[in-house]
């Protein structure tokens, strides 16, 4: 019996992202995941009290812990050159899926059909955590520009038009209320006085 899928899924803080560019702070996957499931809950959060959507966050905010996994074997490739082309795409893709199939294996036979579950998404849970995951790249271009690093401008411009197009109200919902406090020092963060 192979019981190794938690020691796999540990590995991700030794998985360090955004590898093309010069970062004042390193950010790993495990970082990442994290920070993409509290997005994601909060974005199905904002839907059901405010758009009438009946989201199961909780399952979303899981589910977004598991969004990188194959990153594990794979690395973190560059958006750049994982979007080169189609032919590119369906390359990684089929990477990837080899890589959550070997994951599968590697959890006990009972509960396999469980953690199994966790990377197949809805339409509704694809779009949230796609939009968490592009707010976190954009966070993270914020927390860069405001410690000095001119080097992740372009990726911030660039992330912010990709935000934009997204039609989903949870997301401009969360840019409107919640983005301006990405920019404040902590002092301001921890007043109630704003």
């Amino acid at each position: 019996m192979n019981n190794n899928f938690f020691a796999m899924m540990f590995r991700m803080k030794y998985i360090n992202r955004w590898g093309l560019m010069r970062s004042n702070i390193i950010e790993n996957l495990s970082m990442h995941s994290m920070e993409t499931a509290l997005i994601a809950h909060a974005l199905a959060e904002i839907g059901n009290n405010y758009f009438d959507k009946n989201y199961n966050s909780e399952k979303i905010a899981i589910k977004a812990l598991f969004h990188d996994a194959p990153e594990i074997l794979t690395g973190d490739l560059a958006t750049p050159v994982k979007n080169h082309s189609q032919a590119m795409r369906d390359a990684y893709k089929i990477v990837e899926n080899a890589a959550l199939d070997r994951f599968i294996e590697l959890v006990p036979e009972k509960m396999r059909d469980s953690y199994a579950e966790l990377f197949e998404l809805t339409h509704d849970e694809k779009l949230l955590i796609k939009a968490a995951d592009k707010l976190c790249a954009y966070i993270k271009c914020i927390e860069e520009t405001q410690s000095g690093n001119k080097e992740f401008s372009s990726a911030m411009e660039s992330l912010r038009k990709a935000l934009d197009t997204m039609q989903l109200d949870e997301l401009k919902y969360f840019i409107d209320n919640f983005l301006d406090g990405f920019y404040l020092p902590l002092d301001t963060l921890r007043s109630i006085d704003q």
